[in-house]
């Protein structure tokens, strides 16, 4: 199987957040092959950076020689370069081996102000690698630093600055706006327009942002798509792993570049394990159980955010006299309702990943009893006025409520319920084959 091919030419970093470490991930999760060049190795994680010992510009060399004579270069990126020698080398191997589509990531300070490129080295990375650039991706300080303009705070500023630096002779500009205040923006500057990339603010920081979003605009590029998609699509997956950064060290959290892909499997593990308590509960024949309603059977996702992130069956379980059928097969998002109980549990137990609702009556909540789950309750009379106005909102008050008058998260929350409203028993569980145990050891204990 063949595969495009990206070169990474950077510092390593030993925390695995930035730098060579970061760019091979994240090529590895956007579907390209990752060779590297080293340029330096550092000494630092999550709080900073303590030392960098530049690698002699001879050994960079032979490092890209290695790579690039024997494999294919779709597209190349840069990091942290420290020395003019350094940079030179990678002008001269940029020509030689005809490495047009190259991403040229100005790392010149760490996120906690280590200078990589300063003085003349900075100078000669600015008359001369600049205009080898296919893009640039400063942000503020580093445009500032490359243009000698001070105080960009706004768009006009930085439109300004891409203009500049594309009079350096980059080809393309992307100017990262993370330090404005308010809103972040981006903004890509091909020469004749610019386009606007803006996200919500996320709180903290992460270590290793800049290097994975040029590596993966690079992975964009090696596959073959133009800029503009390349971008975008970039800035959507580090958006994802903004939205689930790692907190394993004492200073910044780091980013996951893996994360999507685990994500995937785990969405497919999760669809097999739900399918498979689905079909168990079929063969029981636990059509007794299920209320006038019809019932629901949703797991969430482990760090659930949203209904998006619940699988339950599209159009409900339908019970016809001990038989259960679904039309459907399960879905991520086909049920708030379901996900709104689970999703208020999740914030009290994040274990507790899975519900389903039966039919209720004594005879079925006395089989609970007796199975010795743990049973807790709410009464619809008690709901408030304001949650009632509110379309959605009756589910995550009643489960808030049980969970409340019970003193954390039961197995069991029921409810009488009350005008145009069902009563119901739910059945909570840590994922879908627990919660199938539980359904079935209450349908058995029901009809011994």
């Amino acid at each position: 199987m063949n595969r495009e091919t990206v070169l990474t030419i950077a510092g390593s970093d030993p925390c695995g957040g930035a730098g060579i470490q970061a760019d091979l991930k994240t090529l590895a999760a956007c579907g390209v092959h990752g060779v590297s060049a080293i340029t330096a190795i550092t000494a630092q994680n999550t709080s900073g950076v303590q030392q960098v010992f530049p690698l002699p510009a001879e050994q960079v060399a032979a490092q890209i020689d290695a790579v690039a004579g024997d494999l294919k270069i779709a597209a190349a990126k840069t990091g942290i370069l420290c020395q003019a020698a350094i940079v030179r080398v990678v002008c001269q191997k940029a020509v030689q081996y005809r490495l047009e589509k190259l991403v040229v990531d100005p790392v010149l300070w760490s996120g906690s102000g280590h200078p990589f490129l300063q003085g003349e080295d900075l100078r000669v990375f600015q008359a001369e690698l600049v205009p080898r650039a296919y893009l640039l991706t400063p942000n503020l300080t580093e445009a500032e630093a490359l243009t000698g303009l001070r105080g960009i705070q706004d768009t006009r500023g930085m439109k300004e600055a891409a203009v500049k630096l594309h009079g350096l002779g980059a080809r393309n500009v992307l100017l990262k706006g993370g330090h404005l205040p308010g809103e972040p923006l981006d903004l890509l500057y091909d020469g004749l327009a610019f386009t606007e990339y803006r996200e919500e603010r996320r709180p903290g920081l992460a270590h290793g942002t800049g290097c994975t979003l040029a590596a993966a605009i690079a992975a964009g590029l090696a596959r073959g798509l133009d800029l503009q998609a390349a971008v975008g699509k970039a800035k959507a997956y580090l958006t994802a792993l903004l939205d689930h950064p790692l907190k394993v060290g004492q200073g910044q959290l780091l980013l996951d570049p893996l994360f999507p892909l685990r994500r995937e499997a785990e969405r497919y593990a999760l669809l097999q394990e739900t399918n498979r308590a689905l079909e168990r509960l079929k063969q029981e024949k636990i059509g007794r159980l299920i209320p006038e309603v019809q019932s629901n059977l949703g797991v969430a996702l482990t760090g659930a955010e949203g209904a998006e992130d619940v699988l339950a069956v599209p159009g409900r379980i339908i019970g016809l006299g001990e038989e259960i059928h679904w039309i459907r097969p399960p879905a991520f998002g086909a049920s708030r309702h379901v996900a709104k109980i689970i999703l208020t549990v999740l914030r009290h137990d994040p274990a507790r990943r899975a519900a389903m609702n039966l039919r209720y009556s004594p005879e079925i909540l006395e089989a609970c009893r007796r199975l010795q789950l743990r049973i807790g309750s709410f009464d619809r009379s008690d709901e408030p006025a304001e949650v009632m106005s509110r379309e959605g909102a009756s589910l995550e008050w009643g489960t808030e409520e049980a969970i409340r008058r019970f003193g954390g998260v039961p197995d069991i929350i029921h409810d009488g319920g009350g005008i145009g409203k069902e009563a119901m028993i739910r059945v909570l569980g840590n994922d879908a084959e627990d919660l199938a145990n539980r359904v079935i050891a209450i349908h058995r204990e029901l009809t011994s």
